[in-house]
This record gives structure tokens, C-alpha cells and sequence, in this order.
């Protein structure tokens, strides 16, 4: 569990970001006590100076640890996995390793930057008020129609065998989000339908969804 090293981290997150949804779960899993700062992305205090300071892309996650300072979740992630080795996000065996990176990379390359807030709102702007739903939508069914064959020889409870391991940390948001935001059936994805509700069945992975954040609106807690 958290040791005194971990009570000096401090995450900047806000309650919807699947990313930092992402850091939640690991530090979760890990044990790990953290400071949870909200960054309101709709009032755009991502871009405030103090902000970019620590973050000059403007964007959550951002952690601090310390006098280390860490933006994307990716890169916070394989961090705490080093200097935290409790519960390991990575599996021993090299190619399962590299299916993990794998989906994970799907997720945060395929999926996740598309329905951003700045790309959603130009959609909008430029081709209507529906446009930003139905283009995230599309592009969140092609990403998930490239999971389910892609794990499809390797999943079992969760996304890559019967442990958790770095892929199920950035689907569970991602999934939470396609379902919750933009409405997407998850019957046309029985396999990622499964997993996801195995990992509601964890309390690292449920109390890091959006609805249950400090900065959660009430209209909208689990």
C-alpha cells in the first residue's frame, strides 16, 4: 500500500478526461495515496498560465511527484510503474508486453485524441451542432472494431488474459466515455462489452470512473 513517498504525489485531473481516468486507475491499483486537483477543461483552466507552466501543451493528465513534474498519461503511467513495482502493469512475458502497448496505443492514438474538446467543438462549429457526436462516434466505433480483433486470441476475464495489465487501464475510460458521452451501442462489441463490466467489479477501476470524482457535477455521479 501507499508508502510515505506516495503522499507527496498530487494529480491534476478532471472528472470526464478518459486520460486521467487512465492515471486514476493506476494509482489506484498501485496503492497509491494522491492529491487529486481539479482542472476544469470546459472553463478551459488548462490554459491558464499556471497551467502551462506545468503542462505547456495544456492538457490533464499532469503529475507531480516531488520536483518531477510528468504530462501524458502514458508517460505517467510507465513512471509510477518503475518507481512503484507494486502490482505490475506489464505482464512478464515480452509479447504479451507488446500487445498491451499495443491496444494501449489504439486507445490514446486512434480513439482518444479525436474527441477531444477543441477537435469537438470545431466539428461543431464548422459542420453543424450534430456533427461533433456522430464524427466522435465514428471514429470510436472504427478504434473499437480494430480492438475486437485485435484481442480477440488474447483476452479472457480482462482485455489480455485473466490479470490486469496497461491495456485495460485505457480502455475502461474509453469505453465508460463511448457509452456515457456519445452513446455508443456496445452490442456491435460483445467482447469489450464483457470486459468492461468485469472491470466495474473493481474498486481500483470503479472509484476512478467519472462518476465518482471529486469534481464529479452532482446531475451527473454514479
Amino acid at each position: 500500500m501507499a508508502g510515505e513517498e506516495s503522499k507527496k504525489l498530487k494529480l491534476y485531473s478532471d472528472w470526464l478526461s478518459s486520460c486521467a481516468g487512465r492515471v486514476r486507475i493506476g494509482l489506484n491499483l498501485k496503492g497509491l495515496e494522491y492529491e487529486y486537483v481539479p482542472v476544469n477543461l470546459l472553463k478551459e483552466e488548462q490554459q491558464t498560465p499556471e497551467f502551462l507552466k506545468l503542462n505547456p501543451v495544456g492538457f490533464v493528465p499532469v503529475l507531480v511527484d516531488g520536483d518531477v513534474v510528468l504530462a501524458d498519461s502514458f508517460a505517467i503511467l510507465m513512471y509510477l510503474e518503475e518507481k512503484f513495482p507494486q502490482h505490475s502493469l506489464l505482464p512478464k512475458d515480452l509479447h504479451g508486453r507488446g500487445i498491451n502497448y499495443q491496444a494501449a496505443n489504439i486507445v490514446c492514438s486512434s480513439i482518444q485524441p479525436y474527441q477531444n474538446i477543441s477537435i469537438l467543438k470545431f466539428m461543431k462549429e464548422k459542420l453543424g451542432p450534430d456533427a461533433d457526436v456522430a464524427w466522435a462516434r465514428d471514429q470510436i466505433r472504427r478504434g473499437f472494431a480494430a480492438l475486437e480483433k485485435l484481442l480477440k486470441d488474447y483476452s479472457g476475464k480482462y482485455a489480455t488474459g485473466d490479470e490486469v495489465f496497461l491495456a485495460d487501464l485505457f480502455l475502461a475510460p474509453q469505453i465508460d466515455g463511448a457509452i456515457r458521452r456519445f452513446k455508443v451501442d456496445m452490442d456491435e462489441f460483445p467482447l469489450l462489452a464483457r470486459i468492461f463490466k468485469a472491470y466495474l467489479e473493481l474498486p481500483a477501476f470503479r472509484d476512478a470512473m467519472p462518476g465518482r470524482q471529486p469534481d464529479t457535477p452532482a446531475e451527473h455521479r454514479d
